[in-house]
């Protein structure tokens, strides 16, 4: 049986400044790391705050990534051609835990619920890279949401 909390996973995480340390958290080590810097060779600083913008819509915050940056079908765009490898996947997981831990609150469940969440969206993301630039994904739906159950 699921454990109730009254919380969105927005709030539990500790908002937007507490996704914005995580992403810039995640994206230094990233930038660092040899396996998947050269992934990010099209990297910005404003790509640290389009994700903690997404990551609060996804885990139930405010609605801005798709008001203001093209929501999911854009999210699933910008990886067409990036040719994720399974090893980059698992290398991004690896430091995408390390960032939770580190910058989220100590409750075990809460992390749990967030890495579950990166390790569904990394598998849709690698899929997606495979696929040329340019290529027509169709219509993907709404952002989706993730919450204490997983997927909502």
């Amino acid at each position: 049986m699921p454990e109730e909390r009254s919380t969105t996973l927005y709030e539990a995480v500790g908002g937007a400044e507490a996704l914005r340390r995580l992403s810039g958290t995640f994206y230094e080590a990233v930038l660092a790391d040899p396996l998947l810097a050269p992934v990010f060779v099209r990297f910005t600083p404003a790509h640290v705050e389009h994700v903690a913008v997404w990551l609060a819509e996804v885990f139930s915050g405010p609605e801005d990534f798709t008001a203001r940056h093209g929501g999911h079908h854009a999210l699933l765009t910008a990886h067409l051609g990036l040719a994720i490898t399974e090893e980059q996947r698992l290398r991004w997981m690896e430091l995408m835990t390390a960032a939770v831990a580190k910058e989220l609150p100590d409750d075990a469940l809460l992390r749990r619920r967030v890495v579950e969440y990166f390790d569904w969206g990394t598998r849709i993301a690698k899929d997606v890279s495979a696929s040329a630039p340019g290529t027509d994904l169709g219509e993907p739906g709404p952002t989706p949401r993730w919450g204490w159950d997983g997927l909502a």
